[in-house]
């Protein structure tokens, strides 16, 4: 039998129907990948008996004739969502060995709808980061590899050629480009789906606000927080998508609308559209390949039909520093919850205050102390007008920057997804954090703005490295993304990685 886990999940979905092959078998393969791959550090928690007890029930269900619209799937999880008596931890020693008796609304959909659970994946401590360093587990690294690297080589592989996979939802980006599963859940509060997807050569879309349930969803910044699939092509996640979204009484800021057929929106003609090229996002410094990355993203649209026209976002530039002062003031407060005294990691102390300041100095990581000092420090009296309330009122005009250009009659917005391709573990950050905030330069806006967003892929660099364009949408229309997306798709094709050399 072929390796069933070159399979995408709509050929996976076909050979299940037409019983080439089973559930079963299709677990059992992506169980031995999973082993062959565990240097890449992608899963935290693998759950194989859960596994194949959901991939028998998948059977059973599609000999009855009863299959869900992903039946038998094999998906990876994010470790920042609840999975019922499966551990979930954030990749936050805080956590410990934290056993949710519920389920989140993301992962119930995926099961409602037939999809398997292999594990749990690799994240960013609490979603904070932008290259997945910063878990309390051995970080994933990306199977993708500079070209001339000799990595998997054996005992010459040289030092510091392995790559990060993005964060915060690394483990995700690394999983599915790896073939470690067929799709993947993933969250986006400032591009840790797009930006990982992008360093991996994979599709990886963030939803609007609210368009997606954050119940059962380990909090970063409820405000900016969305929960969205990282998928090996547009109509995977398109699939995905379907399942993750629709309305939900457990999460008030998750709105009720009827949930569109995504997958019918593939391959659907541009021709008349109009995309939106902002000036704005043409950065300093931005390497040339970024560039010619874009503009031949513009010309293939333009190919299709898409009129193309140079839009002003005015106020990008204020993005990236009015998110790091939002997102780490919510990230203070939501982690307040976590003191020790409930569940969780408890250092004892000799009264209520050392036991509180000595369990969350061990319990948190480097980059999460920092964001809550941020956060703590932006919300306390003095500095909250100076700071937050001046960061929201930005946050309002960078949003009346995209409903003006919307208004105009644009349907999209093309840019860039990332600054660069992925980078070397520990190339980044360590000197000085601002560094690595930059990586985000080109994502932030989207949360910032609630709108939707899909990063797909659209070339390599000069070192045989994937990058990805960035589409943004109006509100609530992601259809438009799956449509303008699976037209570079398209015209580029999809980007498997070449080789397997963790195997």
């Amino acid at each position: 039998m072929a390796d069933l886990t070159q399979l995408t999940i709509a050929e996976a979905r076909e050979g299940l129907t037409h019983k080439t092959f089973s559930a079963t078998d299709l677990t059992e393969a992506y169980l031995a990948a999973m082993e062959k791959g565990r240097k890449l550090n992608a899963y935290v928690l693998e759950t194989p008996e859960k596994a194949l007890e959901m991939a028998a029930a998948s059977d059973a269900r599609i000999a009855k004739g009863e299959a869900g619209p992903l039946e038998g799937i094999p998906i990876g999880v994010k470790d920042l969502f609840c999975t019922k008596g499966v551990r979930t931890t954030a990749c936050s020693n805080i956590l410990g060995n934290f056993v949710p008796p519920y389920e989140s609304t993301v992962t119930s959909n995926l099961w409602r709808d037939g999809a398997v659970m292999l594990g749990k994946l690799n994240n960013d401590e609490f979603a904070m980061g932008s290259s997945n360093e910063t878990s309390c587990f051995p970080g994933p690294i990306n199977p993708w590899r500079r070209q001339g690297s000799n990595v998997g080589a054996g005992s010459g592989a040289v030092e510091g050629t392995y790559l990060v996979p993005g964060g915060s939802s690394g483990g995700s980006s690394a999983a599915v480009a790896a073939m470690l599963c067929a799709g993947a859940t993933a969250t986006d509060t400032g591009g840790s789906i797009r930006q990982p997807a992008a360093l991996t050569g994979t599709v990886g879309i963030k939803p609007t606000y609210g368009r997606v349930s954050r119940w059962g969803i380990v909090a970063f910044a409820s405000s900016l927080d969305q929960a969205g699939p990282i998928a090996r092509d547009v109509t995977d996640a398109a699939m995905l998508l379907r399942s993750f979204a629709g309305a939900d009484a457990k999460d008030t800021t998750c709105v009720d609308r009827d949930v569109p057929d995504y997958v019918a929106a593939v391959g659907k003609s541009i021709k008349d559209m109009t995309i939106g090229i902002p000036r704005e996002y043409r950065i300093d410094g931005m390497p040339a390949e970024i560039q010619k990355l874009w503009d031949e993203g513009a010309e293939i649209l333009k190919e299709a039909g898409a009129n193309i026209v140079e839009i002003s976002l005015p106020h990008t530039k204020y993005a990236l520093p009015a998110y790091y002062i939002v997102a780490p003031a919510e990230a203070s407060s939501n982690l307040a919850r976590y003191d020790g005294v409930r569940y969780g990691l408890r250092e004892p102390g000799k009264d209520i205050v050392e036991l509180y300041e000595k369990t969350r100095a061990k319990g948190f990581g480097k980059e999460v102390r920092r964001r809550i000092m941020i956060g703590t420090y932006v919300l306390s009296a003095g500095y909250y007008d100076a700071y937050y309330v001046r960061a929201q009122k930005l946050r309002t005009l960078i949003k009346q920057d995209f409903e003006q250009a919307y208004a105009s009659g644009v349907d999209a917005i093309l840019t860039p997804a990332t600054p660069s391709a992925a980078f070397g573990i520990g190339e980044k950050g360590s000197a000085d954090p601002v560094e690595m905030y930059l990586q985000d330069i080109f994502t932030v806006t989207v949360n910032m703005a609630g709108l939707p967003g899909i990063a797909v892929p659209a070339g390599l660099d000069n070192q045989g490295l994937p990058l990805g364009l960035q589409l943004i949408g109006r509100a609530f229309d992601e259809e438009t993304l799956f449509s303008v997306a699976s037209v570079i798709e398209k015209a580029k094709g999809r980007f498997p990685v070449s080789d397997r050399w963790w195997g």
